[in-house]
């Protein structure tokens, strides 16, 4: 593709010499109307200095995506260095699970790019329209250089609402895609669930789960999805486990693919929010597991998102026993870290202490501030003496 010149603002050049990978629209001159959705955009700046290359996207509020910078143009070869230096970042990672983001869009060099491994499928998706033929490459050098037989392609189309279905890019993607974790068998559902399949995001939350001391505990999952969690804390041990989801579906998947003794689980289909409200146990539990969905990707919904949160601490915090464990899960960039800590912390008071606060994973590097969207928490309640 040749690229189309476009010379920028000063403060659209002053993002890209300061490495930013998004420019947004508010700072683009008129001139950038005439581009289409998925141009390639030479960037240069008032002296017509070549800064980089970025793809243009027509709709949002992010207007390009830089996708290399310096005078060179990025090309086939570039694109490949870009995915080896993706796969020695996780060369550790994946001696241990064939669950691995092997792309994850901006914070390794691929804007909008993301493309998931489970066992010997490939799930690619592009958060823009713009992004899909880079997506669509990216994937197949991929499934060559590391023999997998199988790619399932998301357009991105379907992000916004299109009835366009995924599409299988190689082979013969399954519905259910197989995969293990530290030797525990997992599974996705590539037909009709959440992201690429599941949260690979997730894993040190059920990794610390998994080898948490939670012999006969009782635990509250809640926005429990595929039961990922609910596997991991009855491998710990936990003798009750209760796992509450709007979907159907998802609990479905998790009684058929994530429960071994389905005696100690119960899963329930509600909205979380109304069921907290009704729900009194007995007994309280030793760990409460909340994780809501990211709720917003607009600025102007945070404050309405944070009372939210507030109605959902506010009655999760008491059904946790003294010396229990709180674990609060946020996966929203627009809710920035410090903001997340101090409305939990508020809003479940003084009873409690935070006890630890899991980094990203090595397959989810945050390589800007706004990839920082993932925030897990555990906060310890004091004993009662």
């Amino acid at each position: 593709m040749t690229p189309r010149r476009y010379q920028l603002k000063k403060e659209a050049a002053g993002v890209v010499m300061g490495h930013h990978p998004w420019i947004f629209r508010d700072t683009l001159s008129s001139a950038a109307l005439v581009f289409r959705d998925g141009d390639l955009l030479k960037l240069v700046d008032g002296q017509n200095k070549v800064l980089g290359f970025g793809i243009y996207e027509a709709d949002g509020a992010i207007a390009i995506r830089v996708l290399r910078r310096g005078a060179s143009p990025p090309d086939a070869k570039w694109v490949k260095a870009q995915l080896s230096a993706a796969l020695e970042k996780r060369k550790a990672l994946t001696a241990t699970t064939d669950g691995v983001r092997l792309v994850n869009g901006e914070s390794d060099g691929l804007p909008a790019v993301v493309i998931d491994r489970f066992g010997d499928t490939l799930v690619a998706q592009s958060y823009t329209r713009g992004s899909e033929a880079l997506t669509r490459f990216a994937a197949t050098a991929l499934a060559r250089e590391l023999s997998i037989p199988n790619i399932l392609l998301v357009p991105a189309h379907r992000r916004r609402g299109s009835e366009q279905p995924p599409r299988a890019l190689r082979g013969s993607p399954p519905d259910v895609a197989r995969f293990t974790e530290d030797g525990v068998p997992f599974a996705a559902d590539l037909a009709g669930g959440q992201k690429s399949g599941t949260y690979l995001d997730l894993r040190g939350l059920r990794r610390a789960l998994r080898t948490a001391p939670l012999t006969g505990a009782r635990v509250l999952n809640l926005f429990s999805y595929s039961g990922m969690i609910g596997r991991s804390v009855e491998l710990a041990g936990a003798s009750k486990i209760v796992q509450v989801d709007s979907s159907e579906r998802a609990l479905a998947f998790a009684r058929a693919h994530h429960i071994t003794d389905e005696a100690k689980h119960e899963l329930v289909t509600a909205d979380v929010f109304e069921w907290l409200l009704a729900h009194a146990p007995e007994v309280p539990y030793d760990v409460v597991i909340v994780d809501p969905p990211a709720m917003t990707s607009n600025k102007q919904q945070v404050p309405a998102v944070l009372a939210g949160y507030k109605k959902l601490y506010r009655a999760a915090a008491p059904l946790v026993k003294p010396s229990g464990l709180l674990i609060a899960a946020c996966c929203t960039s627009r809710i920035e870290r410090a903001l997340f800590e101090k409305t939990v912390t508020e809003t479940i008071g003084g009873g409690f202490t935070k006890e630890r606060d899991l980094s990203p994973e090595p397959d989810h590097p945050v390589g800007f501030p706004q990839a920082d969207y993932l925030k897990i928490l555990g906060f310890r309640r004091r004993a009662v003496r």
